[in-house]
């Protein structure tokens, strides 16, 4: 019966720490945008663009890869009017539309670029706009580097 008893203490202590192996937490991945900024670019005669650029700097406790950094401006139309900024309405953004970087190891940061958050037709004559209110850069997403 002793050995029973031993036998059954052993495996619950088996279980036990295998549970609590499996519950440790994971390293987290975190990335922030570091000096965002917005270009208005004339686009053509009457036309102009807003780019996007800055860094993202890897503030998290793991490596991470294939970061996709994009820009979106939430206060611009999705309808075609002369003289209002508009965005396309895709259900993804196109490849000049977004940044992929590649890696960025823990605590360091890495440049991105991007083109056409937002689009604006003016008629001739009409002076150079200015920024849209409600833009924003964005991680879209990004994998961590298993150690």
């Amino acid at each position: 019966m002793q050995a029973f008893q031993r036998y059954t203490i052993f495996i619950l202590a088996l279980v036990l720490s295998i549970c609590m192996v499996s519950c440790e937490k994971k390293k987290q991945g975190k990335v922030v945008i570091t000096e965002p900024e917005f270009v208005l670019r004339k686009d053509k005669e009457n036309s102009y663009t807003i780019d996007g650029r800055g860094k993202v700097r890897n503030v998290g406790e793991v490596d991470v890869k294939k970061v996709v950094v994009t820009g979106y401006c939430r206060s611009c139309s999705d309808l075609w009017i002369v003289g209002q900024w508009v965005i396309t309405p895709e259900i993804e953004k196109m490849p000049h539309q977004k940044d992929v970087i590649s890696y960025i190891s823990v605590g360091n940061e890495e440049s991105f670029s991007f083109e056409e958050i937002a689009d604006l037709l003016l008629q001739a004559g009409q002076e150079a706009p200015e920024l849209p209110e409600e833009l924003e850069i964005v991680v879209e997403s990004f994998e961590t580097v298993d150690g």
